[in-house]
């Protein structure tokens, strides 16, 4: 209740110097009006008892010297500050699309393409702040891993969860894009996108990837699209009944496709080439794609005069009641 207490009039508490002098004189004016008697010996005032209303005549003076210090605070009319800060965000609402067909399996990214976008996504979501971001993984089709939400948590561990094979092998860019659009097209927030990493050619799904980038154009909606994979060719593990062998698969990727839709959406095009150019990729698109948040600071004063004040009046209250009622026959 004291914290950040403050005084309107804080140059009204140097009244206080007066209680001192008050309570010099109390005790200057008790000693002159004791009366002087002599007697030979006291020894025969040593059992009388001291009765109540004597060993209370001192409280009223004190409880009007309390009134008098709280009547000064008062004065000085205490206030206390509280502060705080409004918030508002204009989130963005994500659909991260996710390749998960078996060339992501390559290892011209470290530990693979899959892996290695795993985690750069999962950076990406642990920067964000208010925005509510969903994930989509497609093959020959594309499902939603996980809808909208702001519930990071869940969505890392569902990203964790991501295996290629999880759908049968294939490339549906188009499906995909559509999958997401489905999950953005009743969005309000005032800013709607769609990530979309991919190492392939469109070659599944029943929706052409034009099509579906001119359904997300319709819906204000802009598609980000990155190309992943090294310039020529790459290691892919192939098992054999030796075990895991790697051969070298040539990297091919639709990238006049992937153009055209980030142009026709007002998305870009990015190609990542190793584990570092993604990294930039998904820095880039977190820069330009940032929540506003306004914040605003607050102060709001609490007067606290009422407090001192009414307890100066009970104060001066029982005065009143113990000088008139228990001690009206003291002198």
């Amino acid at each position: 209740m004291f914290n950040n207490i403050t005084f309107a009039y804080p140059w009204v508490l140097y009244l206080l110097l007066i209680i001192p002098l008050l309570i010099a004189w109390y005790i200057f004016r008790g000693m002159k009006s004791q009366s002087s008697v002599t007697y030979s010996s006291l020894q025969i005032f040593k059992d009388v008892p001291s009765t109540l209303r004597e060993k209370i005549r001192h409280i009223p003076t004190s409880l009007r010297l309390i009134a008098i210090v709280l009547l000064i605070v008062a004065l000085a009319r205490p206030q206390n500050f509280s502060s705080g800060e409004n918030i508002s965000t204009e989130g963005i609402d994500i659909s991260m699309v996710l390749d998960i067909s078996g060339s992501m399996l390559a290892e011209d990214l470290k530990p693979n393409r899959l892996e290695a976008a795993k985690n750069v996504i999962d950076k990406f979501i642990e920067g964000r702040i208010s925005d509510r971001i969903g994930l989509v993984v497609f093959a020959r089709d594309a499902f939603t891993q996980c809808p909208l939400t702001i519930d990071y948590s869940v969505l890392r561990n569902l990203l964790l969860d991501i295996k290629s094979g999880m759908i049968e092998d294939g490339t549906a860019i188009g499906n995909a894009i559509a999958n997401g659009v489905n999950r953005l097209k009743d969005s309000d927030a005032k800013s709607r996108i769609i990530i979309l990493l991919t190492d392939g050619v469109n070659n599944s799904g029943e929706v052409d990837p034009v099509s579906a980038a001119e359904i997300a154009a319709t819906f204000g909606i802009r598609v980000y699209t990155i190309g992943v994979g090294t310039q020529g060719v790459a290691p892919y593990p192939v098992q054999t009944p030796f075990g895991v062998q790697y051969q070298d698969m040539p990297v091919e990727i639709d990238e006049g496709i992937l153009k055209e839709i980030s142009q026709m959406t007002g998305g870009r095009y990015f190609r990542a080439t190793d584990n570092e150019k993604l990294v930039q990729v998904y820095s880039e698109i977190d820069k330009m794609e940032k929540s506003k948040v306004d914040v605003r600071q607050y102060k709001v004063r609490e007067e606290r005069f009422l407090i001192p004040a009414a307890a100066a009046f009970l104060l001066v209250i029982l005065e009143i009641l113990l000088r008139n009622i228990l001690l009206r026959n003291l002198t």
